[in-house]
């Protein structure tokens, strides 16, 4: 099933490595230095507005700063595995 993080980007599920918390995540030296490598290097995908960032979602395609909350697209993924079942 596909995962929607915001716009019109819609992922595969089994695709998805991580889903970070930006805010929780800067708090960590090692994050914010990976997350700026990402962006120096143009590694990232924009989803929202630069500033209206909420979540960093890693995965084999790609990585994309969403403005939707990591807890909401948590959610989100329950929701989709529930009804794979």
């Amino acid at each position: 099933m596909f995962l929607h993080l915001g716009g019109d980007v819609l992922i595969n599920q089994q695709k998805v490595i991580a889903i970070l918390d930006l805010e929780t995540a800067m708090k960590n030296s090692i994050s914010e230095n990976y997350l700026n490598s990402m962006k120096e290097s143009e590694r990232i995908h924009y989803i929202s507005e630069k500033g209206k960032e909420k979540s960093l979602i890693i995965t084999t395609e790609g990585n994309y700063l969403s403005p939707i909350s990591s807890t909401t697209l948590f959610k989100r993924s329950l929701s989709i595995e529930e009804q794979e079942e």
